[in-house]
């Protein structure tokens, strides 16, 4: 063996070559076509007596042999690939992905149990303990509604005599001012009957 050659490439790693060939001959093969679209439109819009008319068709009729020929060097490619493929240990099958922890299945019958089994049960609990409640409320004991109903009746009778009074209060107030007002007005007519009867006896023989 002679010191310093170099190994042969094994035949997992020609066929990673002729694979990464094949992806750079599509890449500069979509270049190209999309050249010669823009090539295409500028012929379009523009007039049969231009100038640079001719500069472009001979651009596109070079685009155009370089397109076929990457497609030869593509099909080509394609046999490469197809040989080295048949080499044995050429195509290499990628490691299984080891799942950690519990499978999916788990948690898709989880899932579901919790929907068909404990969503109906939650339910039927939550409207059991709304109907006990509701009961606790209105089952009221005979002697506390008694009691309720006879300090209703005081408040409303307290209520009352307390408008009475108010009533009294202000019939009253009312009185008094009328009074002193009949008063005040009565106050002055008899001076002038006292002054008459002060000078009558005066006018006697």
């Amino acid at each position: 063996m002679i010191a310093g050659a170099r190994s042969a490439p094994s035949p997992s790693a020609i066929y990673e070559g002729f694979k990464a060939q094949r992806s750079e001959l599509n890449a500069q093969l979509e270049g190209l076509q999309n050249t010669r679209q823009g090539i295409n439109n500028e012929l379009e819009n523009m007039p049969s007596t231009a100038p640079q008319r001719p500069g472009l068709e001979a651009r596109l009729k070079d685009v155009d042999t370089r397109i076929s020929a990457v497609d030869q060097m593509l099909a080509g490619n394609a046999a490469q690939i197809a040989q080295a493929a048949a080499v044995p240990g050429a195509v290499v099958q990628p490691p299984e992905r080891i799942v950690q922890g519990p499978p999916e299945d788990v948690y898709v019958l989880s899932g579901l149990f919790m929907v068909i089994v404990l969503l109906p049960l939650s339910i039927a609990l939550s409207r059991r303990i709304w109907r006990r409640s509701a009961a606790v409320v209105t089952s009221i004991p005979r002697e506390i509604a008694e009691r309720l109903s006879r300090m209703e009746q005081a408040v409303e009778a307290t209520a009352v005599e307390v408008e009475r009074i108010g009533e009294g209060q202000r019939f009253l107030t009312r009185l008094f001012t009328e009074g002193e007002g009949a008063r005040a007005i009565g106050s002055g007519v008899p001076q002038p009957l006292e002054r008459k009867q002060a000078k009558s006896p005066e006018r006697l023989p």
